[in-house]
């Protein structure tokens, strides 16, 4: 299938119905992978910022350094050491989920004590794998690359949407109140701890995918600002998710396309954040206006 899209769209920049550089396959892969990875953390980020988990998302996006690197080091390819990599991240997201719920130390900071760890253990680590492969590839891994995505990311990406497609459409009702109200979600019945450990699963396994596309050190980045440019826009929550979605995915589409048409001469993952924080401070603008006017 995914032969059959790139084929096409080459003919198409072939006949000039496209702009030439679509003759290059990984620009077709690296665009799929936008509309598969922005509907993600988009939707996922409406709940990340009602729930206040930027900051943990941010800790499992860093993370991914550590875990790429144990990948390495236990001899997985390194331009995909998905066993590692997964392995780590959802550990280290479930283990601070236990942690925080078995002790009374404020929730940011012991964020910031797990982040801290995983920047200091992924640092060590990638010192010593950066003996043994190329270095371009770990910079992949910081900044997103879209050159490097391949069917296999793909695969990945599409299986985890799907599963997350599911689940929301199943129980993303009681998921919202079990957000918005523990309280009276537990009054409910509602497994309001199982809940909570099933997001923080989600939310580790979407930010390990999209390390590829927007990179471990942005990728918490996409989480957060879509979705609160979407909540300063919106009217109710329906308007919040949806808003969320399609900003995210236009960020992506437009961070992968203006680095490629020369428009934006930066990596792809910076490109898409900074686009991102561009609307922010557009809507931020319009609002203080608005509101002298």
């Amino acid at each position: 299938m995914m032969q059959t899209l790139r084929d096409f769209t080459a003919a198409l920049a072939t006949q000039g119905q496209l702009p030439q550089v679509f003759e290059y396959a990984f620009l077709t892969n690296a665009l799929v992978a936008a509309l598969i990875v922005g509907p993600l953390l988009g939707g996922l980020g409406t709940l990340v910022v009602v729930k206040r988990l930027a900051f943990f998302s941010e800790a499992v996006g860093h993370g991914a350094l550590t875990g790429v690197a144990i990948g390495i080091l236990l001899g997985e390819p390194a331009t995909h050491p998905f066993a590692a990599l997964f392995s780590f991240c959802l550990i280290f997201a479930l283990l601070l989920h236990w942690v925080k719920s078995r002790t009374h130390v404020p929730y940011d900071a012991l964020v910031g004590v797990f982040l801290a760890f995983a920047i200091a253990l992924g640092a060590a680590l990638l010192l010593y794998v950066a003996q043994r492969v190329n270095v371009h590839i770990l910079e992949n891994v910081l900044f997103g690359s879209i050159i490097t995505v391949q069917d296999s990311d793909l695969t990945v990406l599409a299986v985890i949407a799907t599963l997350t497609a599911l689940l929301a459409f199943v129980y993303g009702n009681r998921a919202l109140i079990a957000s918005l109200s523990p309280e009276l979600a537990a009054t409910s019945g509602t497994p309001v701890r199982l809940y909570e450990y099933c997001f923080v699963v989600l939310i580790a396994l979407v930010t390990v995918a999209s390390v590829k596309i927007i990179g471990a050190v942005l990728v918490g980045a996409l989480l957060l600002i879509p979705a609160t440019i979407a909540r300063l826009a919106s009217r109710n929550f329906r308007q919040f998710f949806s808003l969320s979605i399609i900003i995210s995915t236009l960020c992506c589409i437009l961070g992968i396309l203006l680095p490629m048409l020369g428009a934006l001469p930066i990596p792809s993952g910076a490109a898409i954040v900074l686009i991102a924080c561009a609307l922010f401070i557009v809507l931020l603008l319009g609002r203080a206006i608005r509101s002298l006017i």
